[in-house]
């Protein structure tokens, strides 16, 4: 169920399900007139390698020094997150809280505890599909040069050390508490959003209205580019190259998307990818990928991860307990289901 990758990082995707379209919008460069100064008001881009992927930023409607002020605010504040919500950093809070496992509390800054309510709501509603103690399963590796999967007995001891149950949180004094040794926290699945988020949120205190933020293949966005609706391409995991069609953010979004096409080895015709279930251990199957769609991060934060550890059957449970849920959901066998939602939003590439 993890996300995250080695050396303090979230790994890069080798394509993602989703895709911002900007090719066919108006990106020449124009200005406006202030105080009979001309200013820059061409949409502004900023790139930057951050959860161990490439974090790129558009912001539209402002002046140059506006923009690259956001920009920069933007980036420090996801990197300030990063560094709170990285297992692999040893001065992060997550990383104490799984060295103190089985102590005692560990004081966590509000941001931190915000994200461990989520994961543990979130797992309270999978059933258990979500779990953020996953951690624990040290032994799988997948990282180019490092490929390697654990022993059936490595394996059987860490699953003992899985189960979010015991992820103790006391909202009121601050602290989050692991009650096994040996547990261990990934946020990997749940904390790239809020991360996200938080990016953009940046940006609308230094005065941007119009932006997006693309983390790896999770988008979001608030506002309009040049007066029109964002666009996002939702591709076909059974043929990358093209798209299933576009969904339109206007005024504000996020799409996200979890597959078992982002990291992973073969290994006797098998895929052994990241997405892990928590109950065996062992990568999921039957699903190759999701991708949802929300007006805000809290409605499908987590979800893409559990809902591939679900299987097939996971996606239209969820979206029939949320009828406004837009959810893509891609199966091994090749199938493709989309909820009347999702099935609402795409709309033709070319559209």
């Amino acid at each position: 169920m993890t996300d995250a990758g080695q050396n303090g990082r979230w790994t890069r995707r080798r394509f993602s399900m989703v895709l911002p379209l900007l090719g066919a919008l108006p990106w020449a460069a124009r200005a406006v007139v202030a105080d009979g100064m001309a200013v820059a008001a061409a949409p502004q881009r900023g790139r930057r390698a951050l959860l161990g992927t490439q974090i790129d930023i558009i912001v539209d409607g402002v002046d140059s020094g506006t923009g690259q002020r956001a920009l920069e605010r933007a980036f420090a504040e996801m990197q300030r997150l990063e560094a709170l919500l990285s297992r692999y950093r040893a001065d992060s809070a997550v990383r104490q809280i799984g060295n103190a496992a089985g102590k005692h509390p560990v004081a966590v800054p509000a941001e931190v505890m915000a994200v461990l309510q989520s994961a543990q709501r979130v797992y309270r509603e999978s059933r258990g599909a979500f779990d953020p103690t996953i951690g624990a399963l040290a032994g799988w590796r997948f990282e180019p040069g490092q490929h390697a999967a654990p022993s059936a007995a490595e394996l059987a001891r860490e699953l003992r050390r899985v189960g979010a149950e015991d992820l103790r949180l006391d909202a009121r004094a601050g602290t989050a508490y692991l009650a096994r040794p040996g547990m261990a926290l990934d946020l990997g699945g749940i904390a790239k959003l809020p991360i996200l988020d938080a990016g953009l949120r940046a940006l609308k205190r230094e005065g941007v209205a119009n932006a997006l933020i693309n983390g790896g293949g999770d988008v979001l966005a608030m506002g309009r580019l040049s007066g029109r609706p964002w666009r996002v391409g939702v591709r076909d995991p059974r043929s990358p190259a093209r798209l299933l069609g576009a969904i339109r953010i206007d005024g504000g979004g996020v799409v996200a998307s979890s597959g078992d096409y982002e990291r992973g080895f073969l290994r006797d015709g098998r895929l052994l990818h990241h997405v892990l279930d928590p109950k065996s251990g062992w990568p999921t199957t039957g699903v190759h990928g999701v991708t949802l769609f929300a007006r805000d991060v809290e409605a499908v934060n987590g979800w893409g991860t559990a809902l591939m550890v679900q299987g097939p059957a996971g996606a239209p449970a969820w979206s029939a307990a949320r009828p406004g849920s837009a959810v893509l959901s891609a199966h091994a066998d090749g199938t493709v289901w989309q909820s009347a939602a999702m099935r609402a939003l795409l709309v033709p590439v070319a559209a």
